[in-house]
């Protein structure tokens, strides 16, 4: 844990985020907050659908229509994101605040090499080109675990899986962000590779004192990487507690089903997730931010 973690750098307060369609209003992020200091990792987590990916856009302001931010702050820096001009946002996407999105292959573009994708990063926020560019780009792919030089030159369907992830991380921390925002960075990858991918996350934060939103729905992943944890339904966030006492003592009734689904070494989940059912109350609703965490145990949380 970074001895700098008093220091909170972003601070979501009240943010609603809805879609509006033809059928109506989806209220996909309904009135959330919650804290990330420097150096922390705090994990999102949720059944898919329960609002992890919006929160995380809407954080980067990149809802696309027809959903918009319509309530809310989103404080960087103390400084308010939701009032940002779309050209003072691009100034800190990428270059203050970076994001992993779940499939790499889908994210990085197939025409462009590597180097020249994490080129166009360092050219738009750190202002260099050319051969510096390239320098600095096998740099970075080498600070992700990727030694081979000519790596740079590779294009991404070239690469496995592991090593198109590890592209997406670089590209990501190329311009030293103070927070990096994963959504499900492990998805779709062997056990071995995630590893990997996991052992490569925790050494940029101690070498960076980076921050990392770490979105997922995999509660042994939580267990493995988080300082604190919001648990998010329908939403809202149900529930935040440092990682060991929500383990320890979860106290809403959607945790405890969360928890209960996770299976063991030697059984199959105590609980189908898919029979975890929980509606949030109106009062729940108004203070879904509202949390009190004391006298924090430490737990074993490896039941993956």
């Amino acid at each position: 844990m970074s001895s700098s973690m008093s220091e909170t750098i972003l601070q979501v307060r009240d943010l609603h985020t809805q879609f509006f369609t033809d059928d109506g209003v989806i209220k996909a992020v309904d009135g959330i907050s919650f804290d990330i200091a420097r150096g922390e990792v705090l994990g999102l987590v949720g059944e898919s659908g329960c609002g992890k990916s919006v929160t995380s856009l809407s954080v980067l302001r990149l809802v696309s229509a027809p959903g918009r931010i319509t309530q809310g702050q989103i404080l960087w820096k103390e400084r308010d994101l939701a009032q940002f001009s779309e050209a003072q946002m691009r100034a800190i996407r990428g270059n203050e605040i970076s994001m992993i999105f779940q499939e790499p292959m889908t994210s990085l573009d197939p025409l462009y090499t590597v180097g020249q994708q994490i080129g166009e990063a360092l050219k738009l926020h750190q202002n260099l080109q050319g051969q510096a560019a390239r320098q600095k780009a096998i740099e970075v792919l080498r600070d992700v675990g990727i030694d081979d030089a000519q790596r740079v030159d590779a294009y991404p369907h070239q690469l496995s899986g592991g090593m198109r992830q590890r592209v997406m991380i670089a590209i990501a921390i190329s311009c030293n962000p103070d927070l990096l925002i994963a959504d499900e960075p492990t998805t779709a990858l062997d056990v071995t590779v995630q590893a990997r991918i996991l052992d490569l996350l925790r050494a940029m934060r101690r070498k960076r004192d980076m921050a990392i939103l770490l979105i997922t729905h995999n509660m042994g992943l939580v267990a493995e990487m988080c300082d604190r944890v919001a648990v998010m339904h329908s939403g809202i966030i149900v529930e935040q507690a440092p990682v060991e006492e929500l383990f320890a003592r979860p106290r809403h009734p959607y945790t405890k089903g969360l928890l209960k689904a996770i299976p063991t070494l030697t059984s199959a989940p105590k609980t189908p997730l898919s029979t975890v059912s929980w509606e949030p109350t109106e009062q729940e609703r108004a203070a879904s931010h509202l949390v009190e965490v004391g006298d924090a145990h430490f737990v074993s949380a490896w039941a993956v």
